[in-house]
């Protein structure tokens, strides 16, 4: 009996030259930006395995087929974008079947009566926002890792972009899509503005990282290029004073473009030489736009605001820096330098950010006194605020590291959830966040899990992601994290 070759199975669907077979070539789909996974890769360790196969389709037709042929050969497969998440999201437990969604990487609609704009699934993020400047509109999706993203992505891990407190995140901006579910049946949610019949199966599919059904076309909401902005930079006394700052922002129902608070440390790093920093040590970025008499009726409000909160205004420059950099990671260079450098972002409501933060800090300065934590809040909303923190042990020996860098983890992500907060922002869940899901959702985990279970009973999409059930065989991928356990 001939032995059957999968490679050539696919070949006769998308073309051989879109199946790639070579190891080198799988290597490069070994795993995405998850920090924990850049700390084995320097020992030439990986987290999970190879993928089986790299498939790269060009239409949501040859998606739907490769899926249909998939659950034909019982081989699970993940979605691919560009391999910006560092959730490890897209990693394979056990040489899974890569499925490359860049050569989707048009916009095939731009409706500017409605101001919705239909695109391809693999279309660069960066690419996409230039070509809607281009015609005058913003998607208002832009997270830092705009240049090496695909807009399919940035659903796929219900991500958030830096003015999301004007635009939303991605699950606000979305309003129709195409997907295949793990059948091969094409899902096709039509971009209307509200509904009321019955649960939301869009809220279901953005955020579901590849693990209910492959996203190939999305329908956004667009927006004109705000035609003014007035940028505001504060010195305030404390992180408190800065806390209730956007606060008051948000719950006035005002609508700026960016709110970016940052704690002590963060802030000196950016404001070196501003004398006003001296008795105030906590930076507050403003940034409104829109037409020019609401941005100068938004801009008395917030200068009223500041003044209540005893914050003085300081020149731009920390702002204007901060946005000529905007898109670039300093990971990398912690990571070249034998550091272990990683970010959580979290949410909580207003009432308990302050003792979060705190909380935090201290016990991560009891357990690791060389660790640096900081903190700045980039996404505010009327009910409460993104967290985002910086968390960085010192070049040591790699079997001591992960350890503790898994209990730095514990100890930010176990707090917020015992503060009421949730544990994920706008990076995903993906493999990382798998051990704390049932903390995050309670019983509606379980109802997730009969979902999967009920939509893809062959466990072909993304495996062990979500806090979902690997596949049978699967690699341990917390094998050299001693306080975890899957």
């Amino acid at each position: 009996m001939t032995k059957l070759d999968p490679g050539a199975e696919f070949s006769a669907l998308i073309g051989e030259e879109n199946v790639l077979t070579d190891e080198a070539a799988r290597s490069g789909y070994a795993h995405d930006r998850l920090p924990y996974a850049n700390f084995r890769a320097r020992e030439g360790a990986l987290v999970g395995t190879l993928p089986g196969l790299v498939l790269r389709p060009k239409t949501t037709e040859e998606v739907a087929a490769v899926v249909r042929k998939a659950g034909e050969l019982d081989l699970p497969l993940i979605p691919y974008g560009r391999g910006s998440g560092v959730l490890g999201g897209i990693i394979p437990l056990g040489n899974e079947l890569m499925l490359d969604v860049r050569r989707m990487n048009r916009i095939l609609e731009l409706d500017r009566e409605n101001h919705l704009v239909t695109v391809e699934a693999g279309m660069h993020g960066e690419d996409f926002e230039d070509a809607l400047n281009a015609q005058g509109f913003t998607c208002g999706h832009l997270p830092q890792s705009l240049t090496i993203s695909t807009v399919g992505g940035w659903a796929a891990c219900r991500g958030g972009g830096q003015e999301s407190s004007r635009y939303g995140k991605i699950e606000n901006i979305v309003v129709g899509l195409k997907a295949i579910l793990p059948d091969g049946e094409v899902l096709d949610i039509r971009p209307l503005p509200k509904r009321a019949s019955g649960p939301s199966i869009l809220d279901l599919i953005v955020g579901n990282e590849g693990t209910l059904a492959v996203i190939t076309q999305l329908t956004m909401r667009i927006w004109t290029l705000p035609e003014a902005e007035e940028k505001i930079v504060l010195a305030l006394p404390d992180r408190e004073a800065a806390l209730n700052l956007g606060r008051k922002i948000m719950q006035a129902g005002l609508h700026p473009r960016i709110v970016r608070l940052y704690d002590e440390k963060e802030t000196a790093g950016r404001t070196e030489g501003i004398a006003a920093f001296g008795d105030r040590p906590v930076m507050a970025n403003i940034v409104l736009c829109g037409e020019a008499a609401i941005v100068a009726a938004e801009a008395v409000i917030v200068r009223e605001f500041a003044a209540s909160v005893d914050a003085v205004e300081t020149e731009t420059r920390p702002f204007d820096e901060w946005r000529k950099s905007r898109y670039v990671s300093i990971t990398k260079q912690w990571l070249e330098k034998g550091y272990y450098n990683d970010t959580i972002e979290v949410t909580v409501n207003w009432t308990k950010a302050t003792s979060l933060y705190d909380t935090i800090a201290a016990r991560i300065a009891q357990v690791a006194p060389d660790a640096h934590f900081s903190a700045h809040w980039s996404h505010v909303y009327p009910e409460g605020v993104c967290q985002y923190m910086t968390i960085r042990l010192p070049p040591m020996d790699q079997a001591k590291a992960l350890p503790l860098h898994a209990e730095l983890w514990e100890i930010a992500t176990g707090e917020t959830l015992a503060h009421g907060g949730s544990i994920a922002h706008h990076h995903g869940s993906g493999l990382f966040r798998g051990p704390w899901m049932d903390g995050e959702h309670g019983a509606g985990m379980e109802v997730l899990r009969r979902i999967k279970a009920a939509i893809d009973p062959q466990n072909l999409f993304n495996p062990g992601k979500l806090g979902f059930p690997p596949r049978p065989n699967a690699i341990d991928p917390y094998r050299d994290r001693s306080t975890h356990e899957q």
